[in-house]
């Protein structure tokens, strides 16, 4: 039986390409393979530059990703002391990684000034998809918005809990009275790539917006997103008729 004749060798690299692929340092692997190659370890590696009395770089990033616990806006947000708590991490480099998640946070507000309304769930999901870039935990947020849909505050409500039915409405809508939101969108991210809403969120969901109702603040969706960088697809509650809609009381019949 003749088979195709299939050339391999624009499209399968040879055993020999990839052994020398994983042993590049990570800046070399950033030069020749691009930032989307590396790992987050590696990607830290680089920024951090040298390890430390023997230690070298890639265990100094995976050992500052550690006790993070792997999660990259706890490390984003974490203060001078708390950087400098990881053996290695002296005053420079604790500076300069403070710097580099600095022009990170500008350019995501540049980008929220492109798009300062969330009226859609795509505009919300395209927000979405780049926060929770590198994720390895679900994360839930709200979104507070103006009564012109404009985004006020991204309110992080809770990281690793898969129970949603856990998450107290009292927490979801404490910052929304203080800063007199009249709306909010529910959003967090499933990091296994899986979009479908479990029994957890959907029972969530509707408490949360029971609650709003009561007190006059209107949930206008809830959004799932993976936070995969090649992903660019998101679950609507709204859309897929998931969220409780409270329709206006009609006025009674005359007779």
């Amino acid at each position: 039986m003749n088979m195709p004749n299939t050339s391999y060798s624009s499209t399968t690299k040879t055993s020999t390409q990839m052994v020398m692929e994983r042993n590049l340092m990570p800046r070399e692997r950033l030069q020749h393979l691009g930032a989307d190659a590396l790992s987050n370890e590696e990607l830290l590696a680089v920024l951090l530059r040298t390890g430390f009395r023997g230690t070298p770089v890639l265990t100094l990033a995976a050992n500052l990703l550690r006790r993070h616990r792997g999660n990259l806006r706890s490390l984003r947000d974490a203060s001078l002391e708390e950087l400098r708590a990881t053996p290695g991490m002296g005053l420079t480099k604790s500076l300069e990684l403070m710097a580099a998640f600095a022009l990170a946070r500008r350019m995501a507000n540049q980008e929220l000034e492109k798009r300062p309304s969330m009226g859609s769930p795509k505009e919300v999901a395209q927000l979405l998809q780049g926060m929770f870039i590198g994720s390895r935990q679900e994360e839930f947020h709200v979104l507070l918005l103006d009564t012109q849909l404009q985004l006020l505050r991204d309110q992080l409500v809770s990281v690793g809990l898969v129970d949603r039915s856990l998450i107290h409405p009292r927490e979801v809508f404490r910052n929304a009275i203080r800063e007199a939101s009249s709306q909010i969108l529910l959003c967090h991210n499933h990091p296994s790539g899986n979009l479908i809403p479990s029994s957890y969120d959907i029972e969530a969901t509707d408490r949360i917006v029971d609650a709003g109702e009561v007190i006059g603040i209107k949930v206008l969706d809830h959004i799932i997103v993976s936070g995969n960088t090649s992903s660019t697809e998101y679950f609507s509650f709204r859309e897929h008729h998931l969220l409780k809609n409270y329709t206006e009381k009609k006025p009674p019949k005359k007779n």
